[in-house]
């Protein structure tokens, strides 16, 4: 991780996700929520109709990176909970950069809000496009082969 984005951010989590709520209400966003586990955070908000949800996993003790320090050393488990605090700071600020970038990009004419967010758009099933479509994407490159447009039973 020697060149990640933000590795060495102080920057609390709460202003990381302060900073995004202010970056989704500066863009038009209708209303905005999150949620944590110690294994994941949830951001989801809604922009013109279109709900989204981005999830950010959290480190965990399991992750190599947390057990073991840049030299390889086996961290202490005072060490390895410094290490999650600091890894759980640093991925914050990428989802703040993330989310801002894709709506600069869309507020710029470079791209489009669908486009730009559409693996995150939460379907009438709960999942998002992302949940729904990796895994016919997955049979898709497996087999070579497209699915039918409809339906089995509905060809004709």
């Amino acid at each position: 991780m020697r060149n990640a984005y933000a590795k060495e951010t102080v920057i609390p989590i709460e202003r990381s996700r302060g900073e995004i709520e202010h970056i989704l209400s500066r863009y038009g966003a209708e209303a905005f929520m999150y949620a944590t586990t110690p294994q994941k955070a949830m951001i989801a908000f809604k922009v013109k109709g279109r709900h989204i949800r981005m999830v950010l996993p959290m480190p965990t003790e399991a992750d190599k990176s947390i057990q073991r320090d840049g030299r390889g050393s086996i961290r202490s488990p005072g060490k390895r909970i410094e290490a999650m605090e600091k890894e759980a700071r640093r991925r914050w600020r990428a989802m703040a950069l993330v989310i801002k970038a894709k709506l600069e990009a869309v507020t710029s004419g470079i791209a489009v809000f669908d486009d730009e967010f559409l693996a995150y758009m939460v379907l009438p099933n709960d999942q998002t496009v992302g949940e729904w479509s990796r895994p016919q994407l997955a049979e898709i490159y497996d087999s070579g082969k497209m699915p039918k447009m409809l339906p089995p039973g509905m060809e004709q």
